[in-house]
């Protein structure tokens, strides 16, 4: 995507609290940040995170289109059941959509990847 393209024409996500149906997955707060950066991105996504109500059961996404800018922070809870390896899956998927111009596409299929990979496995017995 060229330098942004995502926003042309069309209102920019700002400070979106939370995406509720990853919270009903697995149980943790997603908060998505799309614009841009404050000086250095990654300082930046960690201060945006740090400001969350509850950082250590949080996911922040930064996106900044204009910069090719993608960062996501977790807490320290989240990275219990979030491996990094996951969260660097989820980077590429929404990467490869961001260069194909599809913005809004990249930063739903890399939330919903996030929180399927972050959902706590189901009990494999009952306990009596």
């Amino acid at each position: 995507m060229a330098s942004g393209d995502g926003f042309l024409g069309r209102p920019a996500l700002r400070d979106r609290p939370r995406h509720p149906g990853c919270r009903d997955v697995c149980r943790y707060e997603f908060s998505l940040f799309v614009g841009a950066s404050e000086g250095e991105p990654g300082t930046f996504a960690q201060r945006l995170h740090a400001s969350l109500i509850a950082p250590s059961r949080s996911v922040l996404i930064l996106v900044d289109p204009a910069a090719r800018v993608l960062e996501i922070v977790t807490g320290s809870v989240v990275r219990r059941d979030l491996p990094d390896d996951a969260v660097r899956l989820a980077a590429v998927a929404m990467e490869s959509a961001f260069s194909e111009g599809d913005l809004v596409g990249g930063i739903k299929r890399g939330v919903n990847q996030l929180a399927e990979a972050a959902r706590k496995p189901a009990p494999l017995h009952a306990s009596n």
